[in-house]
């Protein structure tokens, strides 16, 4: 008899288990269809990162993004040397897809570096760094 009563009591603790699993599936998508998502938590930066145990970190510069703006300024000194160049011969000259240009010209337009006239950029005026002087 008490075979039974055991197994009956593990059959209930797993039948609670699969419910739980269940209720937390549904309040999810409860809260989803609600608006009331939370957001996971953003991964830990860098430096609270657990260390690396198995492979050594490089001393070099990491992988991935140059930062820094290196491609705006690449296409900036095109604009520069051929006013007029478009987005499609500005990726060719560097290289690359147009369309990560199509993110970088307008970052500089709105520093004021470069203007576009139809389909292509030239660079800004130059804005007068001496105070006008008024004659009488």
């Amino acid at each position: 008899m008490a075979g039974f009563i055991e197994a009956a009591v593990q059959d209930i603790d797993n039948r609670l288990k699969e419910l739980r699993e269940e209720e937390r599936k549904l309040l999810a998508a409860r809260a989803a269809l609600a608006g009331e998502v939370k957001r996971a938590p953003a991964r830990p930066a860098p430096e609270q990162a657990a260390p690396a145990t198995r492979r050594t970190r490089r001393a070099a510069r990491p992988r991935g993004r140059r930062g820094g703006g290196t491609r705006a300024l690449q296409a900036l000194e095109l604009v520069r040397s051929q006013p007029g160049i478009t987005i499609p011969q500005i990726a060719e000259a560097l290289k690359i897809e147009p369309n990560y240009l199509y993110r970088v010209m307008p970052k500089l337009t709105a520093e004021g570096q470069v203007t576009r006239v139809d389909q292509g950029w030239h660079p800004a005026a130059p804005v007068a760094t001496e105070p006008l002087s008024v004659t009488d």
